[in-house]
């Protein structure tokens, strides 16, 4: 029963993460990579990681794709627009992909995974008592930097987005 859920899980995630690089449409390929975000918590659910998985759908599905949707509207893409892209640098693209595939090919197969020792402590990692505690306690001047990144990352979108007007 868990085998065959993570085979449909892990058939779709690779079949919405190759719709999202292959769809010409933006809009379609956010949603393929929000469907590809779900189906990646549900991997974390079979791990029995359910507030990595609660995390990832509110991070990732939530706010980044929010503010890629945002991204994509305010870039208001047109086909007219576009220009299409020489037979050199296609052959080009296609040439340093495989150059690319080739390398973490050759990566994967000389890689010899490394065994230690597991030593269990007894703590449990998985609990949100725990990782709030270890959170806003041993790590929070670096969670609080964390905040103030993002809100100031914020402002700079919205006032890079802002349209200025001339009164003339």
């Amino acid at each position: 029963m868990i085998t065959t859920l993570f085979y449909i899980l892990s058939a779709i995630t690779l079949a919405t993460a190759f719709l999202t690089i292959l769809s010409k449409n933006p809009i379609h390929s956010a949603i393929y990579l929000v469907l590809c975000f779900f189906s990646i918590a549900g991997h974390y659910l079979m791990f029995n990681a359910q507030f990595l998985a609660i995390v990832h759908i509110i991070v990732y599905s939530g706010a980044i794709m929010i503010l890629m949707l945002f991204t994509i509207m305010l870039m208001n893409l047109n086909k007219e627009d576009e220009k299409n892209k020489s037979v050199l640098s296609r052959i080009a693209a296609v040439v340093s992909f495989c150059l690319v595939a080739l390398v973490l090919l050759a990566t994967f197969i000389k890689a010899e995974p490394q065994m230690s020792r597991y030593y269990a402590s007894g703590e449990d990692y998985q609990s949100i008592k725990v990782l709030g505690q270890v959170l806003l306690n041993d790590y929070m001047v670096p969670f609080e930097f964390a905040s103030v990144l993002l809100l100031v990352s914020m402002i700079g979108a919205v006032l890079l987005s802002k349209k200025e007007y001339i009164n003339g």
